[in-house]
């Protein structure tokens, strides 16, 4: 069906000419986000203390975001898609500004846990609705470029930002802090959002929520999420773990059948069409899996192996967090100038690079010295790819889609972290068991200096998918909103105007 006008068409209003301020708020958001990914990990130890929580069931607290903001992606990305961008996106920073506060005045488990799960499905709402916005509010080709370079800065860094903050409030204020801080930042955001971002067009006939397919996959996303992340946790044979990846495949199987008879559907299968998309949901799964797993594994590294406090391992993720930040501008730079594909490949081959000088650092012995060269070129390379492999999933979406497009790169992001820390953590502790002091700290990097090996290993493997997205059409060739080739014949990524659009520089 052709879209028809509505909340999936590019908005027109006032906001239009407030580009340079729509995107500071989209980037500002972006930020949010990314910390909250990060920034409970070093407050885990002081929330367990306060609250009497388990230390084996504490990882809760990071898992019940990671499970309920990778279930409701799909439901969020076509929620902007078919309800009003900026209408979701507004709804999805109040819920992370009341979520945030009740999180911060969590006075038992449960309570910090339904909070934490709360925030995620504002993330699920927020990350989809961003992305749309920007992919609509800038046309393909340089400006888009530039746009997700700034959101994409402000995203990356915040991966490892999150963990400076976090140590810098746990120190200062007390855990609490890591909550309080949103409340602020989200609620202003999503105030001056209703006075910057161009309101949604009035809907239009001709579109329909699909109900049945939005409750089997989001059911099917969360429950899968829920089994990868607590399957360490808890042991793959246990029931719930079973019950729950049964379940997925049920619900999953069913939301397939739904769509594929769908007049209307959810996620229409005919997008995995366009080869741009279908490359970068691979490289954002490969993405989290090897790059998005390291700030993990270098907290533990600093803390329980260094010793490091909550303040000191805050500041040692400086480092990285300039380092992507300058990847993400470098990623836009080569991505307008030499394609999606070229600077993938090279922003994979750099991280895999820097990753493999990295686990130099991952030794008992070694000083926080011998990691920062690696810290910086595996940064480097991650700002590269966060930025370009967002363009590409953006490549080819017609304006009414890209909330859906963004949504399936977002799950495959989530699915890839919950999947990548199941699998590494798991490698990572195997030959912890029985050990404790000095033994116990040689032990945990021992085990960690092998699993960043295999990000390394994961990059590389990165680098061989990139190689199937299109090459760069030459000056020239027809414009970044021409009909579609077939399947396979080479749809163009998202740099193809670079010569007419120079001037926009």
């Amino acid at each position: 069906m052709s879209p028809s006008p509505g909340p999936h068409t590019r908005p027109t209003g006032p906001g239009r000419t407030r580009p340079g301020w729509s995107l500071a708020l989209l980037a500002l958001a972006q930020l949010i986000f990314s910390l909250d990914l990060n920034i409970v990990f070093v407050a885990l130890p002081d929330i367990g203390a306060d609250l009497d929580f388990p230390g084996q069931t504490q990882q809760l607290v990071v898992s019940a975001y990671v499970v309920f903001a990778g279930g409701f992606l799909l439901l969020g990305g076509r929620a902007a898609d078919l309800l009003g961008r900026r209408r979701i996106f507004v709804l999805a920073l109040s819920v992370y500004a009341v979520s945030s506060l009740a999180g911060g005045l969590a006075g038992s488990p449960e309570v910090i846990v339904a909070a934490r799960a709360v925030q995620g499905i504002g993330g699920a709402l927020l990350l989809p609705s961003t992305l749309s916005l920007i992919n609509t509010l800038f046309e393909e080709g340089p400006r888009r470029n530039r746009a997700l370079a700034v959101w994409g800065g402000a995203g990356a860094s915040g991966l490892t930002v999150g963990a400076l903050l976090g140590g810098l409030l746990t120190e200062a204020f007390g855990w609490p802090a890591v909550f309080f801080v949103n409340v602020p930042l989200a609620g202003l955001v999503a105030l001056a959002a209703v006075f910057v971002i161009p309101r949604d067009p009035a809907g239009g006939a001709g579109r329909r929520f699909d109900l049945p397919g939005a409750l089997t996959v989001t059911a099917g996303a969360t429950l899968l999420v829920f089994a990868l992340v607590e399957g360490p946790e808890w042991g793959w044979a246990a029931p719930a773990v079973i019950g729950a990846a049964v379940a997925a495949v049920v619900c999953l199987a069913a939301f397939a059948a739904i769509e594929s008879r769908s007049a209307d559907p959810l996620m229409p299968f005919r997008l995995f069409r366009n080869r741009s998309l279908s490359v970068a949901i691979t490289v954002t799964f490969l993405y989290m899996a090897t790059f998005g797993t390291l700030p993990y594994f270098l907290t533990v590294l600093l803390q329980s192996v260094h010793g490091f406090s909550a303040l000191d391992t805050g500041l040692a993720f400086l480092v990285p967090s300039v380092a992507i930040a300058a990847g993400t501008q470098l990623g836009e730079r080569m991505t307008t100038r030499l394609g999606a594909r070229t600077t993938l490949i090279t922003g994979f081959l750099v991280g895999a690079v820097g990753t493999a000088a990295l686990s130099l650092g991952f030794d008992a012995d070694a000083g926080y010295g011998i990691a920062v060269p690696g810290l910086v070129v595996s940064g480097v390379g991650q700002g590269i790819v966060w930025t370009s492999m967002w363009i590409a999933a953006a490549t080819k979406v017609a304006p009414g889609e890209q909330g859906i497009a963004n949504g399936m790169a977002s799950t495959t992001l989530n699915l890839g972290n919950a999947i990548g820390l199941a699998v590494l953590t798991a490698l990572a502790d195997a030959g912890t068991d029985g050990k404790t002091g000095r033994a116990l700290r040689a032990a945990t990097a021992d085990g960690e200096f092998l699993v960043v090996l295999l990000t390394a290993a994961g990059m590389a493997l990165g680098l061989l998918i990139a190689l199937w997205l299109p090459r760069a059409r030459a000056a020239g060739a027809p414009a970044a909103g021409s009909p579609e080739p077939s399947a396979g014949a080479g749809a163009p990524a998202a740099v193809t105007e670079e010569a007419a659009a120079s001037g926009n520089h």
